[in-house]
């Protein structure tokens, strides 16, 4: 059976061949057309009817459907805002270019000339005076009721996967959207949008493992960046007061529903304010980016209902480990206190592990998959905060959040470490864990320390998976699904 499916494929495919050098050999090749002027689209003569009916217009797209009736005919045209229905005839667009365009196939693009009318039966569409072959489909698409279901082809071909399923061309102009959104909202707040490099010597600012490569005009070991931390505070430190940069980052890790080696990460550093300035930032940004991509400050993602428009939810680690597993960590003194603790409740930690990277194991055990409502979660132990302020009040922890929705971290935020001093013993304690074992751990940036020592004001900072903020406002199950074109196995493996 499949293998006469092959047949039956392979047979068409010779067809749509043969119809390309027929067409070549009258002289009218489509890959030698190089340009179409195009007045309006699908959606825009739709919304716009009233003031069209009757007038020309010229459309392009792809054509989904044909239905050929004698002398007249049927087609739908697919292009950038939906689909349009194209009347056809004979009698209108002349004999041989009729004759012609009852031999395209679905999946070729046409440029259409004609005037705007309603059909008997209501249908909006174009009545063709002329049509242009723009460019001829060798392939096949899949069969449009079935659609393309198959997920690894779908994200191996994206652009068949867009063409197929208007869905997901959607979240792709809503990604864009949400990207607009963010860069609006920090222009207004005073922000500078920089960019900063992505081939570094010390891959640091955050717990991960970096890909490495080779430079061979200077021939030198390079990683891919994993964070833009670094670089953006030496930019604080240089007086430039506001910045952020939206771009890829690099992280040599697993792949899951959350997770893709590389990633847009967007950070941003504030001059003059703390934490608590990054919390109200995240709070009306959120707000501002949903209103304004779908309308609203309510959610839906999947079963939950997220309210964006109340007050966020801000609770500290210590809290919500102690409301989600009863454990109150206030009490327990020692990390061999902290280890007795995590035995009895069968979670499992690294001899390396100190009282505050215990706890921290803890809230991912019992808390994060209960913040589901907006939640900024703050105070994280020094231990697992290498680059993060004291709390001057309580030293073993430090002016930190990460903000949580749908049980996700979306967001990871301090109050920057500016005092060069500690700062130089958090790296030393860095390379002490990598040496240990820590293959994510953080190695010694001596020239950002040269820059804490010329002196960095009291800044906020924050850092914003913008892959997995598009997920929650489109509704996506999989990161995979917010990413053009996400990392696959190579199929040659």
């Amino acid at each position: 059976m499949a293998g006469q499916q092959n047949q039956d494929v392979n047979q068409l495919l010779k067809v749509r061949h043969e119809k390309l050098q027929e067409l070549q050999d009258k002289g009218k090749d489509p890959f030698q057309i190089t340009k179409y002027d195009v007045t309006h689209h699908s959606l825009e003569i739709k919304e716009n009817f009233e003031t069209l009916e009757n007038q020309e217009v010229s459309i392009a797209g792809r054509m989904m459907f044909k239905r050929v009736m004698g002398k007249a005919s049927f087609c739908n045209i697919q292009d950038l805002q939906g689909n349009i229905q194209v009347y056809a005839a004979r009698d209108d667009i002349g004999e041989d270019s009729y004759k012609d365009f009852k031999k395209y196939d679905v999946g070729d693009i046409l440029g259409i000339k004609g005037t705007v009318f309603k059909t008997k039966t209501g249908e909006i569409s174009v009545h063709a005076k002329d049509v242009v072959l723009l460019s001829k489909s060798l392939q096949i698409l899949p069969e449009k009721y079935h659609g393309l279901t198959d997920t690894d082809i779908r994200y191996r071909q994206r652009y068949v996967d867009l063409i197929m399923n208007a869905d997901v061309k959607d979240t792709f102009i809503k990604r864009s959207k949400i990207i607009s959104a963010i860069r609006r909202y920090l222009d207004t707040q005073g922000f500078m949008e920089v960019e900063t490099p992505m081939l570094v010597s010390n891959a640091g600012g955050a717990a991960a493992r970096p890909f490495e490569t080779h430079f061979n005009a200077l021939n030198e070991d390079l990683k891919l960046r994993i964070s833009l931390e670094l670089y953006l505070k030496r930019l604080i430190v240089g007086g430039m007061e506001r910045v952020y940069e939206i771009g890829r980052v690099f992280r040599n890790e697993g792949l899951d529903t959350r997770h893709n080696p590389e990633f847009t990460l967007m950070e941003l550093y504030q001059a003059y304010t703390d934490y608590n300035g990054m919390m109200d930032l995240t709070e009306n940004l959120y707000r501002y980016v949903a209103k304004e991509v779908t309308g609203g400050e309510v959610l839906q993602y999947g079963e939950h209902t997220i309210d964006l428009s109340k007050p966020f939810e801000r609770i500290t680690m210590i809290d919500a480990v102690k409301k989600y597993s009863g454990v109150d960590f206030n009490e327990i003194n020692s990390t061999e206190e902290a280890k007795k603790t995590a035995d009895e409740h069968h979670i499992e930690y690294e001899d390396r592990h100190q009282k505050g990277d215990i706890l921290s194991l803890f809230f991912e055990h019992y808390a994060e998959e209960h913040l589901i409502q907006p939640t900024f979660v703050m105070d994280h132990p020094i231990e697992i905060s290498p680059l993060t302020k004291k709390k001057p009040d309580h030293p073993g922890y430090v002016e930190r959040f990460e903000f949580f929705l749908n049980g996700w971290e979306m967001a990871n935020a301090y109050s920057e470490l500016n005092d060069p001093i500690d700062q130089r013993e958090r790296f030393a304690a860095q390379e002490k864990a990598f040496a240990a074992g820590d293959e994510e751990a953080n190695h010694t940036d001596e020239d950002f320390l040269n820059a804490l020592d010329i002196g960095m004001p009291p800044t906020g900072g924050i850092g914003f998976g913008i892959d997995r903020m598009v997920m929650i406002m489109t509704n996506s199950a999989a990161i995979r699904d917010v990413l053009l074109f996400p990392t696959m196995k190579s199929l040659d493996k």
